[in-house]
């Protein structure tokens, strides 16, 4: 086992199982975490011994991470509770505010401790963009189009995530709600002045968050650059917001971080404005030239903020789970919104 701080990339795997070429590149100095795929699990089972493996190369462990919001943003399915859209408890909301926060809640714990259970550490939810209506990739991942359900629903589904010992990560900030392209293929602009900006950016102000993902859309009354790549955005979001957790980017591989150039500088202008966790996924030739080419000057105080992320408590295992009244009722309680 390698003893090593945690590094500012986080990377990916093509596989179901570790092969030598993952087990370097994932104890390379640069790389503090690794964020798992659909293509990455085949069972339960697969899966808690691929994240053992991973948590066994280095101290302190790597942050394993998923993108795994409920709806259709749920990468592992198959011996999971299928997760409903966050707009189902918007819904909710609209017609029994209490039922939907009971429901908000009992969804993250599901979603944590279902995760926990098989050595996932860290999932990139909740999305906070507000549902404007037209856009072409939040839809249904958003709770509601008013910032006050955002907030209450965002809320009790971190207190599920917490009671399960999992961060919270709010998305994508400042809002990727209002523009209709979708930044994974598309360069997005939002063209409203600031003051117009300021329900996108409540959630962001008022959630007690752990991580914040950062979006690839300009914001034309603050920057040129997109999100990712403001040192602008990125001070208002730690010296106006007040916010001291982990500042993730979006995966830099997306068509939304074109706008500054190749790979090498995508990191380095992230880096620079002030990210703490860049992910670069979907892209091993890529990878690969990072880790041989950028020399950063790496902030110890960075990878301090990622190692914070890391449960510190114990993780209920599978059996344990099916025992766990908690876990049962809000089970059903899911089950019956689902239906």
């Amino acid at each position: 086992m390698k003893h090593l701080p945690l590094g500012p990339l986080m990377i990916d795997i093509a596989g179901t199982e570790l092969t030598d070429i993952d087990r370097e590149r994932l104890c390379h100095a640069l790389v503090g975490g690794i964020i798992l795929f659909t293509r990455n699990y085949s069972s339960p089972a697969q899966l808690t011994a691929l994240t053992a493996a991973i948590h066994a190369l280095r101290s302190p462990p790597l942050l394993i991470a998923v993108d795994h919001e409920g709806g259709r943003v749920q990468r592992f399915r198959d011996g999971f509770t299928r997760l409903p859209t966050m707009a189902a408890l918007g819904k909710l909301w609209d017609v029994d505010q209490q039922a939907a926060l009971k429901t908000a809640r009992q969804v993250g714990y599901v979603l944590a401790s279902e995760l926990r259970a098989r050595g996932v550490d860290y999932s990139f939810t909740p999305v906070l963009d507000l549902d404007y209506g037209p856009s072409r990739v939040i839809g249904d991942r958003a709770f509601h189009r008013q910032p006050e359900a955002v907030i209450a629903l965002a809320k009790a589904l971190g207190e599920g995530l917490h009671q399960a010992g999992m961060g919270s990560c709010g998305k994508h900030y400042p809002g990727h709600g209002y523009v209709i392209p979708d930044s994974h293929v598309e360069l997005p602009v939002d063209d409203r002045p600031l003051a117009d900006m300021q329900d996108d950016m409540a959630p962001y102000r008022q959630l007690p968050l752990d991580g914040v993902m950062a979006a690839h859309v300009i914001y034309e009354c603050v920057d040129c650059n997109t999100a990712v790549f403001s040192n602008k955005w990125i001070s208002y979001l730690r010296n106006d917001i007040k916010f001291n957790g982990v500042v993730f980017t979006d995966d830099l591989s997306m068509a939304g971080a074109g706008v500054v150039g190749g790979m090498l500088n995508r990191v380095e202008t992230a880096y620079n404005a002030g990210c703490d966790m860049l992910l670069v996924c979907n892209a091993p030739d890529v990878v690969s030239d990072v880790l041989d080419h950028w020399t950063p000057e790496v902030d110890p105080t960075r990878g301090k903020r990622v190692e914070a992320l890391i449960p510190k408590l114990p993780a209920m295992s599978w059996d344990g789970l099916q025992t766990d009244v908690a876990y049962q009722d809000a089970r059903n309680t899911i089950a019956g919104l689902m239906a």
